[in-house]
């Protein structure tokens, strides 16, 4: 698939990455010979489906595999990693440990124990992961799942969760999760919470609606691409809870190191002593990481991460012969091992260390970002390039970490929104055409970054105005063809695209599939989000819930605009009382039935002002994203 509008590159694009080209040297070999290491086995066909849509096809990224020169739209280091995370397979990692790679943007790992399979990380989607799991099986042995470990809270984690295992076998007591503290109130966070903004920015990040090819998706940077489908969780029935932490799973030690706040606010890596094998989560990868991502998030702690990789150096760098992460390729050898995490360690530090020097003298984080490059002891090895995170960004985020948003210039104390004031600098500027002429001259000369700065407001001023669209699209596109970041090329390019076609309309499930999985606690955080206090005029009021398959009380309140709540106890005044179960307020919620059907089907039982808890019910936002420019 292609798009008949997508621009060829540039003069000045092509110079660019010419240019970018000169300065890569790295050991090609190394890092190639490494991401084969160890194949037994590939998926039959590469194509991986649901009820008859492919949800993963390793052929829709051939056109990496078809030559090694990069093309004139893509940054030769982003190309380069695209032709890494192609490589897909089942492949050893050590005796009685295997990955498989390149079917997901993340690795599941399978460790043999006496009786079955111990899996790290299953995957985003149930169809991946199951996909994988009969690979493992089919090449390796049926062995069944007795074990599961979360490395962390980020969705391509345990989203696969249902494609290894089912809820009746770990409810049996079949199956153990373990996961680190935290790790169940950090999903809630990421996936419900701001789950629809982040799912719209998201689409950004990571380019699912642009085709894949050599003008379109190319790579992420941390893995080739997402897969389609959804994603489901099972609550972990164990937690780590501080480093040091040893457990037995079925006769194999695995001794844990918790890393709140690096790479995800709820993570941890482990060591297998009788393997001297290092699991590194995704706090060490063969990237540059995102101390912020820009589908947003948590801004991560800098500092702590560094510190982390160190510890993990000091706690087993003199032991470990094979260390793995969760995205990737592993490392082979006790010396390769710790020049590996050296470096990954030093990449963080002094991101920390250099944006507060500079915040300290003064420098605001645009300043920061732009005098902060790279120095030449970090550009030899690949593994800290910024094929995902980018210095310019991860040090915006080490400001914000510290200081928060504001620049400490007054003028951005309280500034106009982006549509009011676009209008004012239109009009200063002498008017949308002579804006869209001074732009063009820009972009003949190759400044693409002020053409989109500046037509941007031209854009928000007028946003049906094609020319200015258009040519804000072009400059987007320039930029995507030279980012060696992969979100900042699929950022790019799905503006453009957008810029082109118009937004759509994406509705978002705010948690649907993993919403039977939280605590009620958690459940009315997630209806506090949704609530809009304009559409519920019944005044100060108060609603029993008993939740009848878990045997627990609430009372949720409704006052001055918002909601409250007080768990494990009941009202006698209050306004009505529900009796229902979890899932059921999950199913309303996630859109998969209404309340009256629910009523109806004897699930959900009111006593007292029933139409107090309809008027409620009616008062919760669906958030579907609106587009910011309607296609013509």
């Amino acid at each position: 698939m292609t798009d008949p509008l997508a621009k060829t590159a540039t003069k000045y694009t092509k110079d660019a990455n010419s240019n970018a080209a000169a300065l890569i040297n790295f050991d090609d070999d190394g890092d190639f010979r490494r991401a084969q290491q160890g194949l037994i086995a590939t998926h039959e066909t590469g194509r991986i489906e649901l009820d008859g849509r492919a949800v993963w096809d390793t052929s829709s990224h051939d056109f990496l595999r078809e030559g090694k020169q990069s093309p004139e739209t893509v940054h030769p280091g982003l190309w380069r990693q695209g032709q890494l995370n192609a490589i897909h397979g089942l492949f050893e990692v050590t005796e009685g440990v295997w990955q498989a790679r390149g079917y997901d943007i993340s690795n599941i790992t399978f460790i043999e124990t006496s009786n079955g399979w111990l899996i790290i990380d299953p995957l985003t989607t149930s169809s991946t992961a199951a996909a994988c799991l009969a690979l493992a099986n089919n090449a390796l042995g049926e062995r069944p799942v007795h074990t599961i470990i979360y490395t962390h809270s980020h969705l391509d984690h345990f989203g696969g969760i249902l494609g290894v295992t089912t809820q009746e076998e770990v409810d049996a007591g079949n199956v153990r999760i373990i996961a680190p503290e935290g790790f169940l109130e950090e999903v809630v966070k990421e996936n419900i919470i701001a789950g629809p903004i982040m799912a719209r920015r998201a689409h950004y990040q990571f380019g699912p609606l642009l085709p894949a090819w050599p003008q379109g998706q190319v790579d992420i940077g941390l893995g080739q691409s997402l897969p389609l489908g959804a994603s489901h969780l099972i609550p972990p029935t164990e937690t780590v809870y501080e480093t040091g932490t040893e457990l037995d799973i079925d006769g194999l030690r695995v001794i844990f190191q918790n890393t709140p706040d690096a790479e995800a606010p709820s993570e941890m890596n482990f060591f297998f002593p009788e393997k001297n094998l290092l699991c590194m989560a995704e706090n060490c990868t063969h990237t540059m990481h995102n101390l912020y991502p820009i589908r947003g998030a948590q801004t991560r702690d800098a500092l702590a991460w560094s510190k982390y990789i160190n510890e993990a150096l000091l706690l087993w760098g003199e032991y470990a012969d094979t260390m793995f992460a969760t995205h990737h390729w592993p490392r082979f050898g006790k010396d390769d091992v710790k020049d590996f995490l050296c470096l990954q360690r030093d990449v963080y530090r002094w991101q920390h260390d250099q944006t507060m020097r500079l915040a300290n003298m003064g420098y605001v984080p645009t300043e920061i970002a732009e005098k902060l490059q790279l120095p030449n002891e970090f550009l030899n090895e690949s593994h800290v390039q910024g094929y995902y995170g980018t210095v310019s960004h991860n040090t915006k985020a080490v400001y914000t970490k510290y200081l928060g948003w504001y620049d400490g210039n007054p003028a951005n104390l309280n500034p106009l929104p982006p549509v009011e004031s676009a209008k004012k600098y239109v009009e200063y500027m002498g008017g949308t055409a002579e804006l869209i002429t001074k732009a063009t001259k820009a972009f003949e000369e190759g400044d693409y970054r002020w053409v989109v700065q500046v037509m941007n407001h031209a854009v928000f001023a007028d946003p049906n105005n094609a020319k200015a669209r258009n040519l804000q699209a072009d400059a987007f596109e320039q930029l995507g063809y030279q980012s060696e970041s992969g979100t900042w090329r699929n950022a790019y390019l799905t503006a453009a695209r957008e810029l082109r076609y118009g937004s759509l309309r994406i509705p978002a499930s705010m948690g649907r599939q993993i919403a039977h999985a939280i605590t009620i606690d958690q459940l009315f955080d997630m209806i506090g989000v949704r609530f809009d206090p304009e559409k519920f005029d019944s005044g100060p009021s108060r609603i029993n819930w008993h939740f009848s398959d878990l045997g627990e009380d609430h009372v949720l309140g409704i006052q001055n605009l918002t909601i409250y709540h007080d768990p494990n106890t009941s009202d006698d005044k209050a306004n009505a009382t529900i009796t229902t179960t979890r899932k059921s307020i999950s199913q309303i919620l996630g859109g998969q039935t209404t309340l009256n059907e629910t009523i109806t089907a004897g699930n959900f039982v009111i006593q007292g002002d029933e139409q107090l808890v309809e008027n409620f019910f009616n008062s919760l936002e669906s958030f579907i994203t609106a587009p910011l420019i309607e296609p013509k």
